[in-house]
């Protein structure tokens, strides 16, 4: 048994993804704005640094998973928030707590989302934060929309994930790095985007092959397998869990 950081663990995947955690035996050290056991905002730059140095006062100097799952939709009318906690948020906890994964079976997973491969995107805001242009990529979307920045800012993570974990700093140093990409799921994030008079119609005609919305039970699943020993020769795997609607959309695109 081990333990491990998730944030965005007071609801939704994060919230069903403790539970399968401390149903399975392993410690669960939460990061979240509320009901955590480390208390942090991670949308701003003073609030992820907290969040680490709680982390590592918490934990010491081992963590056996790490799991970024705190985000907001592309529904809340702030849209450059989304790509500072969607993909900011995740990238520093990312790096800041990569060197206390236990070598040999530490494990990472990023949340993405299959909004990075089926949804507009934007390139330049893709770039700005992979080239760690808070700034610049919260002032590119302002001119764009909700759905630009969240699907930007998955698609950073993802590619993120993609890029470093085959590097030294990751697999060479025995830690596996990779992301699930859910549809949609029956989570309080997707429930407000149902309620919006934009958003609410396009998510409810969303094509999804196996029928309804996913749990969050499925999600927690599929991270629960790639943190685990079944995934171990999982290294940069981005695990589409959408009820099919990628392979629907995309299906040569592989």
């Amino acid at each position: 048994m081990g333990v491990i950081v998730v944030s965005g663990s007071a609801s939704g995947i994060g919230a069903a993804l403790r539970a399968r955690l401390e149903r399975d035996g392993h410690a669960v050290v939460g990061v979240d704005v509320r009901d955590a056991e480390v208390v942090a905002d991670l949308a701003q730059p003073a609030g992820r640094a907290a969040a680490v140095a709680g982390v590592r006062a918490r934990c010491r100097d081992r963590l056996d998973g790490l799991v970024t799952c705190a985000g907001v939709g592309p529904h809340v009318p702030d849209w450059p928030l989304i790509v500072s906690l969607d993909y900011f948020g995740s990238h520093a906890l990312l790096v800041g707590l990569r060197d206390m994964l236990a070598t040999g079976r530490g494990a990472a997973v990023a949340v993405s989302s299959n909004s990075s491969t089926i949804s507009p995107i934007d390139a330049s805001v893709v770039a700005s934060c992979l080239a760690g242009d808070e700034a610049g990529a919260r002032a590119r979307v302002l001119g764009l929309s909700g759905q630009h920045a969240y699907a930007s800012a998955k698609l950073a993570i993802a590619r993120f994930v993609r890029r470093n974990a085959p590097q030294a700093q990751w697999a060479g140093a025995g830690v596996r790095l990779n992301a699930v990409a859910p549809g949609a799921v029956a989570t309080p994030l997707l429930t407000a985007g149902l309620d919006d008079p934009l958003y609410g119609p396009a998510i409810r005609g969303f094509p999804i092959p196996l029928g309804g919305f996913g749990r969050p039970a499925d999600i927690a699943a599929a991270i629960a397998f790639l943190l685990g020993p079944d995934g171990a020769f999982c290294c940069g795997t981005v695990l589409f869990a959408d009820g099919g609607s990628d392979a629907l959309l995309r299906a040569d695109q592989y």
